[in-house]
């Protein structure tokens, strides 16, 4: 009889998202991009990175870069304020296993168009 598995060592790893302009994206006429603040699981943040990615790329963005800002251990220990409902999504991306994109900031070019 197999055993039990052991309890889930699934982390939640805040990701900072840089995309890109593609068609169907979503973002407003004349952004030129956008910066994504994701909570996502993983067993390690390089797990947590991929399926953000994965997921962006399924809905139609274009991921450039991410920036990882570790675990909410890891980001109390740095002496980051996080708020209650920063912790709520952290806990709603580990409970289901998701990538929760909590904030969504678009990148306007102000050059003059010619």
């Amino acid at each position: 009889m197999e055993k039990k598995k052991k309890p889930s060592r699934q982390q939640v790893y805040t990701l900072l998202v840089q995309i890109g302009r593609k068609d169907g994206d979503g973002l407003p006429d004349h952004a030129t991009g956008a910066a994504l603040i994701c909570y996502a699981s993983g067993v390690d943040e390089a797990e947590a990175v991929r399926e953000t990615v994965a997921i962006l790329k399924q809905a139609d963005t274009a991921p450039l870069d991410v920036t990882g800002y570790g675990t909410l251990a890891e980001r109390e220990a740095q002496g980051h304020d996080i708020e209650p409902d920063e912790r709520a999504l952290m806990q709603r991306a580990l409970d289901e296993n998701a990538v929760i994109v909590a904030q969504m900031t678009p990148f306007f070019d102000d050059q003059p168009q010619a």
